[in-house]
């Protein structure tokens, strides 16, 4: 898309408080269930433990979204990161490596192919008021 004057970017939101796990649909049948023996209960325990979690840490609100959504806006087009992970869990400092590496891998394979100009934002200079 940047050959078309378009920066795309990613908005990677954790996970917030909500009502997902409460209104996540259960199985119509618990028959199964002890035959996984002490495992049975292992995705509710999972699942109520990350609600907990979620539900008790005050910085993740979703307002740190929409912040994020304006700080890309608000980048120097052609400068902004593609995935812009927003987490206040924790989880966002181990993902940023990962996102760094994809953007290097990605970076190499179109150098390799002659399409690196592809990662560069075209833009018109004269219309870039």
């Amino acid at each position: 898309m940047s050959q078309f004057g378009v920066d795309v970017a990613v908005i990677e939101p954790g996970g917030f408080p909500t009502n997902f796990f409460t209104n996540l649909i259960q199985p119509s049948s618990r028959d199964r269930d002890a035959s996984y023996g002490e495992f049975a209960g292992a995705p509710e325990a999972m699942l109520q433990s990350m609600g907990e979690s979620l539900a008790n840490n005050p910085l993740q609100v979703p307002q740190i979204v929409s912040d994020a959504v304006l700080e890309v806006i608000h980048a120097t087009p052609g400068q902004r990161w593609f995935r812009n992970e927003v987490d206040k869990r924790g989880m966002e400092d181990p993902v940023i490596p990962t996102s760094l590496q994809t953007e290097k891998a990605t970076e190499v394979l179109f150098t390799a192919y002659d399409m690196e100009g592809m990662m560069k934002l075209k833009t018109n200079v004269a219309n870039a008021a």
